[in-house]
């Protein structure tokens, strides 16, 4: 090995001039390309993202849940939601400066916008104008850190041709602010490191700073920005580790300097902000609304009451209700047909009185007889004047049919573990059926010690599970399976054995028999109590944590982490079952699959340059693995801390939780492009192959431009497709509607 050694170092050693061709090569490129650069790919991204931007003109998939957000920001009606407030906040403000109301609450997917005079479009624009933005701040990342027009252009296009990101910046979601706010906090990562020499002077203190605020828009978004800070944490201790080594000369003094500068701009600084617009949501949501229930009485005491709780009621005992389950908002009905005596699976039922859960016009519902219940007390002595606690016993009597609920051990007709609801008939005092009929009412708001909690029960606030005290069954019902045509189609109403579940609680939702004499009508504002802040922001912290990790569940389109790079599989988002149009979400197979090639001959060219070194082999000069290890190095580290943390998630997955770092791996994709079209060798001329990069970069273009429209009929669903059409876009495990 030692000739080899020799015969290397000596060809390094040459001083050979370069050629005029060589210089001309190795030369940066005029600042007028670079402009012209990015010039087109904004303009491709302005095209990509508001073409067909009022188009559907319904609601979309998870628009479903930030359209609704935004319009209890504007009605000032607190509600609860897993993410923290910043990107939610923006689409309110949007609506705010439109004028909106937010009388809409975005209810179901297809909902119709025109007739609801909501102004959608302003809320996408908004996040098409951040997923346009984000595609400049990408090539700005690549030009900063060195990379020449092509490398520059060609990251920056994977993005703006890629079709999970288009979907995504066309819709009222909140991944077009945390793409965009990732893509910022690479940015300005990268300024700052181009003075990383300059310690302490104006430029470093405001790249440093504007990092800190990128971070804080990023973690602020969504948690899953923590990923991001651990990115940028493992750039910042490669740096300190450079600072700590004696031979820079740094005394402990200045590098204590060093880690309090960057200790203070990337955590303390973008903590300061994340609270601030917590402190904005609490001073905004100032009114009770839906997300009280989730919350202390303590944090409740705080909020200005709603019109809602203004109709809200104490319950007596024979008054006459309505009950509303919370998840599907499906009432409580009982009729005269009966289960059939024997299922479709060849069970065999109680074949008694129907007991299910019906959708409707609410005033038509309240008209319903056999929507209506008396709350009937277990002992002679109580009153129409007493009221309900919670804990308390009751007997449910149905009205259109004056017979009382009942729960047995009797297998459920959809779900055969749970237990069927009925009806019974019979008076008799501590009969096996009169057993049968009682009821505990538990107070369900969060929180262990709530449950035993002795609680006064009003309409529409109190959140209540109903326990049926001889079986210890809640009871419960759902949405996703409805019961056949011997049951009209209605929800199965059952008992649930897992008692504590979120999907058991109900509301007493209106007093049907209250008088316009009753003490009860008369409204009395209750008073406004004070809630420290930061007690506001623990309470609130703490609930967000608790019940995302409760999003275990399954879900039709939810998917693994192996699946994402790939592009394996997507999210249904809207279909039209009346023209046969649809909007399926997955990635631009092109450039997702050209990623996993660039991050594979990374790890490649790694490994080999590890191996050789070991044989005392020189193949790179030291720039090459400058570029290899730090630059592109800090790339792949990004991708790698926004896409492994998902394998150790146990919540629920989809395809957009990968964007982040498909993003990160476009900019690190130009450039290892770039890369390989260099002549690295150490003993070789160094420079570009610029005809190699044009060529390679306009061949990937061209191949992400024809998936983009071979797939934008799906992306933008405003073309039908015959069946034949969609089968040939069905593709690796993709499952589109209108196949067949």
């Amino acid at each position: 090995m030692s000739s080899v050694k020799k015969k290397v170092v000596k060809k390094a050693d040459t001083k050979e001039a370069p050629t005029k061709e060589a210089v001309v090569v190795q030369k940066r490129e005029p600042e007028y390309k670079y402009w012209l650069g990015m010039l087109i790919a904004i303009a491709f991204a302005i095209y990509t993202r508001f073409t067909l931007i009022s188009h559907p003109n319904k609601v979309v998939f998870d628009e479903v849940h930030f359209g609704k957000f935004a319009s209890y920001y504007l009605e000032r009606t607190y509600f609860f939601d897993l993410h923290p407030p910043f990107a939610k906040l923006l689409i309110a403000f949007m609506g705010w400066l439109v004028g909106y109301d937010g009388k809409f609450k975005f209810e179901n997917i297809n909902d119709d916008y025109i007739t609801n005079n909501v102004p959608y479009v302003a809320y996408r624009v908004l996040s098409a104008i951040q997923g346009v933005v984000t595609i400049p701040v990408m090539f700005q990342t690549m030009k900063t850190l060195g990379y020449s027009v092509d490398a520059s252009l060609f990251s920056s296009l994977i993005v703006c041709f890629d079709n999970a990101h288009i979907i995504d910046s066309r819709l009222i979601l909140l991944d077009a602010t945390l793409n965009l706010s990732v893509a910022l906090t690479m940015f300005c990562y990268a300024k700052f490191s181009t003075y990383r020499l300059k310690p302490f002077t104006s430029k470093w203190w405001i790249w440093l700073t504007l990092t800190g605020v990128s971070l804080s828009c990023v973690i602020s978004t969504k948690y899953v920005g923590v990923l991001t800070y651990v990115t940028i944490g493992i750039a910042v201790l490669h740096e300190l580790w450079f600072w700590l080594d004696y031979k820079k000369g740094l005394t402990l003094y200045d590098f204590s300097k060093h880690f309090m500068a960057r200790f203070f701009s990337l955590i303390i600084f973008p903590f300061i902000i994340y609270l601030f617009w917590f402190y904005v949501h609490f001073s905004v949501l100032n009114k009770s609304g839906p997300g009280d229930t989730f919350m202390s009485a303590e944090f409740q005491d705080s909020l200005v009451e709603s019109p809602l709780a203004r109709d809200s009621k104490i319950v007596n005992y024979f008054d006459i209700i309505t009950i509303k389950h919370k998840e599907t908002e499906a009432f409580l009905h009982s009729h005269l047909d009966k289960y059939p005596l024997r299922y479709e699976d060849g069970r065999i039922s109680s074949n008694t009185q129907q007991v299910t859960a019906i959708k409707g016009n609410e005033t038509e519902i309240y008209d319903d007889v056999n929507s209506q219940w008396e709350i009937i007390p277990i002992k002679s002595e109580y009153t129409n004047e007493m009221a309900i606690f919670t804990n308390d016993i009751i007997r449910l009597r149905h009205v259109g049919t004056k017979g009382y609920l009942l729960s047995h051990d009797v297998a459920s007709p959809l779900k055969s573990t749970n237990e069927e609801f009925t009806i019974t008939y019979d008076e008799e005092l501590y009969s096996k059926a009169f057993n049968e009929s009682l009821f505990r009412i538990r107070y369900a708001a969060p929180g262990a010690s709530n449950q035993n909690k002795r609680k006064a029960v009003t309409t529409k606030q109190i959140p209540l599970r109903i326990i049926h005290v001889d079986t210890v069954v809640s009871m419960w019902t759902h949405d996703d399976e409805l019961l056949p045509e011997w049951g009209h189609g209605h929800q199965e109403v059952s008992g649930n054995k897992k008692i504590k579940e979120s999907s058991n609680v109900w509301y007493f939702d209106k007093i049907i028999n209250l008088s316009e004499t009753d003490p009860r009508n008369k409204y009395v504002p209750k008073q406004v109590k004070p809630m420290p802040f930061l007690k506001k922001w623990w309470e609130l912290q703490f609930l967000m944590f608790h019940h995302n990790n409760k999003l275990t569940s399954s879900h039709p389109f939810a998917s693994q982490p192996d699946a994402w790079p790939l592009a394996l599989s997507g999210v249904s988002f809207w279909n039209d079952n009346v023209n046969k149009r649809q909007i399926y979400f997955t990635g631009n197979v092109v450039g997702f699959w050209l990623e996993v090639c660039f991050l594979a001959v990374f790890c490649g060219l790694i490994l080999a340059d590890q191996i050789s070194r070991r044989r005392n082999v020189l193949l790179m000069n030291d720039k090459a693995r400058s570029r290899l290890y730090n630059t592109l190095g800090f790339f792949f580290i990004g991708w790698c801390a926004h896409y492994f943390p998902f394998f150790l998630m146990g919540r629920q997955k989809f395809l957009h939780h990968y964007l982040p770092a498909h993003l990160i791996a476009a900019l690190f994709s130009g450039g290892l492009l770039e890369f390989v079209c260099t002549n690295n060798r150490i003993d070789g001329v160094p420079g570009i192959d610029r005809k190699k990069l044009t060529f390679l970069t306009t061949v990937f273009t061209l191949g992400l431009v024809a998936f983009f429209f071979w797939f934008k009929p799906i992306s933008y669903g405003d073309v039908p497709l015959a069946p034949s059409e969609v089968r040939q876009r069905q593709i690796l495990d993709m499952k589109l509607h209108y196949a067949k």
